[in-house]
């Protein structure tokens, strides 16, 4: 488990003999540690390359087989997970299940029925629907005369009408007229039929064949509905009969089906590999970490016939990041702004102790906090009663993210909420209202100058860590000048610093006669910012300490936003809640005593909060990560990383022969 550096990987190579290839490939792909690479050139000047075979047509030949049963039978019984050993042991197997042809016909017969169950329903609402026609369904049709059942609201059924005379012999027999809709009965030449469904089209009327019967509707009915009950009676026994397959075979197929899909795998990474008269290689990455027990499980099966040696290679490797369970909630964010190289520093434990805070700081508020902690307690638990939201509002949530993403969001966002309510105790903001007899430790709005101060001070934390992190960095890749650039940053932040929020608090006021900082600290500002200036100077020339200068002050100052969306915020819910309930002495309109003041004071009231509410989540959350992206982040970090994607899958119904599967996480 790593904190602050995603998990040391190392490129690794291993040579076997090609008789053991099935058993070293089961292995990689039951440890699932190994990225694999397709071999380097120097490899390939000794070896070949691996080629396709017959074994890998006749596994895919078998998985489309298998899943096709699998799609074809109902949900049956599970089982202990199946163990096969060999390729030709799995292939074996697959001879053994003889259902296949006796579940296709079950399969088409079904299909065949359901559609004509589809087309009888269909046909059965149709004769209702149009009850107005008594007579004989053979009458509707001859070899020169097709008929059509339409229907259509009033206005386009008449321009339907007024133009439908214009083809040959089209002739309107019955209609069956509604205040917002016509039934109506069309005969017309089959040589003009497509003509009249290209009109029909252009009015937007619809057109339905009449069906092919010979009795009346009254005559048909009854054998319809006979019809559509022997067709139930024979799903069922279909079905039933699939049931009876699926407790019988359905064991095997999922275990065959699994093992096919590892063996397809398999032969995914052959390309990657080189082979010679009686050898193989392969080569890929590996955190560092699980190497030992790589080999161990390797030598195991193949009785020590095998070599794995660590390539030396400029390549950058893979990205596994591997942090503690609750820390690893946020790598969600981290991953949504750019993975983190396998050579620099993970952010995502510094993003998960600060994110909260500033969410908090900036929300700011007991009730607001609360709401929100409620909401993601509930995606937590799986929406439970999701039935009742309003579709409107299930729409907009979906289209921002998915289910499983708002639940990792919803884990993020809960400590924030926590810190949310520790500080509206502390301010006493109750949805903006002040609890009557309490007393707050401060107020926003009184002491906006002290939260400044704290806010500023803060910026500085970040910008110095950031840029000590930064200098780390170019350290360990021995980019020395860089680090002195860095480390320049560092005394130029806390130059500015100590300026700059000196003249916040008026230290440097002639009328202040106790100055909070004093001349040994003003001097030190000034040889701070000196220093490091010309410390970015020498490391980043002379546009790059220019516009480092510049991006420290504006930096360290970006975090007074802290301040700024508690304070609006609190001005917002003040608004508020004076002009519906009233504060500072004043009556609000709920107490107007009109009824109108009074409706219109309740909309005014909800309406207002749950803005308020909205922007509590949205502002806090967009600036925090902003602050950290932007004002934290670039001082050390460049992302644009790759994924560690290990050659394995889980097993689910089958149990490796080898090894005991312990994915890395």
């Amino acid at each position: 488990m790593g904190i602050l550096r995603p998990v040391a990987m190392e490129k690794i190579g291993i040579l076997g003999l090609k008789e053991d290839r099935e058993l070293i490939v089961t292995v990689l792909h039951d440890l699932s540690v190994l990225q694999v690479e397709p071999v380097s050139p120097a490899t390939l000047e000794q070896l070949a390359p691996e080629r396709a075979s017959e074994e890998a047509r006749r596994v895919s030949d078998q998985l489309l087989r298998f899943r096709g049963l699998l799609a074809a039978l109902p949900d049956g019984p599970r089982a202990a997970p199946s163990t096969y050993h060999t390729l030709e042991q799995i292939l074996q197997a697959t001879t053994t299940v003889p259902i296949d042809d006796e579940v296709g016909a079950l399969k088409r017969e079904e299909d065949h029925l359901i559609s004509e169950r589809t087309q009888i329903a269909e046909t059965e609402l149709l004769l209702q629907r149009f009850g107005f026609y008594s007579e004989r369904l053979g009458f509707l049709r001859s070899q020169n005369v097709l008929a059509f059942f339409g229907e259509a609201p009033p206005e386009q059924y008449e321009r339907l009408r007024s133009e439908s005379p214009a083809l040959t012999g089209a002739a309107h027999l019955l209609e069956s007229k509604g205040p917002k809709e016509v039934l109506f009965l069309v005969a017309v030449r089959r040589n003009q039929a497509d003509a009249l469904g290209r009109l029909a089209q252009q009015k937007g009327v619809r057109l339905i064949p009449a069906p092919e019967l010979d009795g009346s509707p009254a005559e048909e009915a009854p054998k319809l509905a006979a019809r559509r009950a022997a067709i139930d009676a024979r799903i069922g026994e279909i079905r039933q009969r699939l049931a009876a397959l699926a407790a019988q075979w359905l064991p095997t197929i999922r275990a065959l089906e699994e093992s096919l899909a590892i063996e397809s795998r398999k032969f995914e990474i052959y390309p990657k590999m080189a082979q010679g008269p009686r050898s193989i290689a392969l080569e890929g990455w590996v955190p560092k970490r699980e190497r030992a027990r790589l080999e161990t499980a390797l030598r195991n099966v193949t009785d020590n016939r095998v070599e794995i040696y660590e390539l030396t290679t400029d390549e950058m490797p893979p990205t596994l990041m591997d942090n503690p369970p609750g820390i690893r909630w946020y790598e969600f964010f981290i991953r949504f702004y750019s993975l983190p190289q396998a050579t620099e520093w993970d952010p995502t434990f510094t993003f998960a102790i600060v994110f909260p805070i500033l969410f908090g700081i900036m929300l700011g508020d007991v009730g607001y906090a609360a709401v929100i902690l409620g909401f993601c307690l509930w995606m937590i638990a799986g929406f439970p009663g999701r039935e009742g939201v309003p579709v409107f509002l299930k729409g907009f949530l979906t289209r921002i993210m998915g289910p499983p993403s708002m639940q990792r969001l919803a884990y993020a966002l809960v400590p924030g909420c926590l810190v949310g309510i520790a500080v509206g105790v502390m301010t006493n903001s109750w949805f903006g209202l002040a609890l009557p007899g309490y007393t707050a430790l401060f107020d926003p709005l009184k002491n906006a100058s002290q939260m400044l101060l704290f806010a500023g001070y803060v910026g500085l934390a970040m910008v110095v860590y950031g840029f000590a992190l930064g200098g780390l960095t170019a350290y360990f890749h021995h980019h020395y000048r860089h680090a002195v650039a860095k480390l320049g940053g560092i005394f130029l932040s806390v130059g500015i610093a100590f300026f700059g929020l000196g003249l916040l608090r008026s230290a440097w006021s002639l009328s202040n006669t106790a100055p909070l900082v004093t001349p040994t600290i003003y001097l030190f500002s000034w040889v701070g910012m000196l220093v490091g200036f010309l410390m970015m100077l020498y490391g980043e020339g002379g546009a790059g300490a220019g516009l480092g200068f510049l991006e420290v002050l504006s930096h360290i100052l970006s975090y007074t936003r802290l301040v700024g969306i508690l304070l609006a915020s609190a001005v917002l819910a003040l608004v508020i809640n004076s002009s519906t309930l009233g504060t500072h002495g004043g009556a609000g309109i709920l107490f107007s005593g009109s009824a109108v003041l009074v409706a219109l004071g309740v909309l005014i009231l909800v309406m207002g909060q749950v803005f308020n509410l909205v922007l509590g989540v949205f502002e806090p959350g967009i600036q925090g990560a902003r602050l950290i992206f932007v004002e934290h982040f670039s001082k050390f970090y460049q992302g644009n990383g790759k994924g560690f994607r290990p050659f394995g899958s889980d097993r689910t119904h089958t149990r490796s022969a080898y090894v005991e599967p312990a994915r890395a996480p």
